[in-house]
């Protein structure tokens, strides 16, 4: 089973509020989903709010996340944590 981690919308009409889910890729947009990570608000103050050790769980069993799940798990420092790189390194190197 393939397994995506992705946004699914939810929210008012022009007022959109994403969950970021754990699904398998099959499965349509708005569908079931197997765990949820977290929750992003793109509406101003911008909100993001993921448990970063369950994404890296879900990583580390080949979950593949979109692009813009993806941005914001760079934004959260998870894809550093997965990749292993620390944040003291991370700050050294710029």
């Amino acid at each position: 089973m393939a397994v995506a981690i992705r946004l699914r919308r939810t929210g008012a009409k022009k007022r959109p509020f994403y969950r970021i889910v754990v699904t398998d890729n099959r499965t349509r947009q708005g569908g079931k989903y197997i765990e949820s990570l977290g929750y992003y608000n793109p509406i101003t103050p911008e909100q993001l709010e993921m448990d970063v050790d369950k994404a890296v769980d879900w990583l580390n069993r080949g979950a593949r996340p979109s692009e813009t799940v993806r941005s914001l798990l760079v934004k959260t420092g998870a894809i550093q944590k997965w990749r292993g790189v620390d944040e003291e390194t991370a700050e050294a190197a710029e």
